[in-house]
C-alpha cells in the first residue's frame, strides 16, 4: 500500500503560516500602522517623532505614511536594532527630556508617546518636554496605564501595570488631562480602552 502522509501535515502547515503571520514583529507593525492612521487625522504629514521608540516600528510606519520620521530611545541596544532594520529614519539615544534640551528649537507636527510617561521621575518636566518638541497646532498621541479604570484589579499589587520602581507615575484620564493642560496641551480625543489604559490625542495651542 503506498505511503500516505498524515492528515495533520496540511493543518500543521497552516498553523506554521499562522504563527508567522502573527509573529510579534508583524503584530507590532500592524498596530503601528493603525495608530499612525489615527494620528494622521489630527496632524499634517510632515515631521514625526516617537518618544520612546524602542525598535522603531512606529517610526517606520510613520515614514511609510509619508512623514519625515525620527525616534528617541534611551536604550542603545534598541536604537541599534532600529537602525539596522529601519535605516531610512533618524534615531537618537536619549530620554525625551534630554532630547528636548539638546535639540532646542527642533519641533515636530506629530508626536507619539506610548507607555513612556509612567516611567518618568518628574511628571512636569516630562510634560514640558512633550510640549517643547511639538509644533504649535501639532498633535500628540499618548498612552499610559489607567489607575482609575473599572477593570483594574481591586488589589493594586495584582495589576500587571503596577511595577514600582519601574513605573513612577500613575494617572486617571482627568489627572493626565490636567497635567497636559498645564503645559499647553489640550486633549481633543480619547479612545475607549477595554484594558486599564488611557489613549488620548492632545493638541498644542497654535
Amino acid at each position: 500500500m503506498p505511503f500516505q502522509p498524515p492528515k495533520c501535515r496540511r493543518d500543521s502547515t497552516k498553523r506554521r503560516a499562522s504563527v508567522r503571520a502573527t509573529s510579534p514583529r508583524r503584530r507590532a507593525s500592524s498596530r503601528a500602522r493603525g495608530r499612525i492612521a489615527k494620528l494622521r487625522r489630527y496632524a499634517p504629514r510632515r515631521r514625526f517623532l516617537d518618544a520612546g521608540c524602542n525598535g522603531g516600528f512606529m517610526v517606520e510606519a510613520a515614514r511609510l505614511a509619508g512623514f519625515e520620521a525620527a525616534g528617541v530611545e534611551p536604550d542603545p541596544a534598541s536604537v541599534a536594532w532600529a537602525r539596522e532594520h529601519f535605516p531610512a529614519n533618524r534615531y537618537f539615544v536619549a530620554t525625551l527630556e534630554q532630547f528636548a534640551e539638546r535639540n532646542s528649537g527642533e519641533t515636530f507636527d506629530a508626536l507619539y508617546c506610548s507607555e513612556v510617561i509612567e516611567h518618568a521621575p518628574d511628571a512636569n518636566r516630562f510634560a514640558a518636554a512633550l510640549a517643547a518638541v511639538l509644533k504649535p497646532g501639532g498633535a500628540l498621541y499618548l498612552t499610559t496605564p489607567d489607575i482609575g479604570h473599572w477593570r483594574r484589579p481591586r488589589e493594586l499589587h495584582r495589576w500587571d501595570a503596577y511595577k514600582p520602581p519601574e513605573h513612577c507615575l500613575y494617572f486617571t484620564p482627568a489627572s493626565l488631562a490636567l497635567l497636559l493642560r498645564r503645559h499647553g496641551l489640550t486633549v481633543v480625543a480619547r479612545a475607549w480602552a477595554w484594558k486599564p489604559g488611557i489613549k488620548v490625542i492632545a493638541r498644542r495651542a497654535s
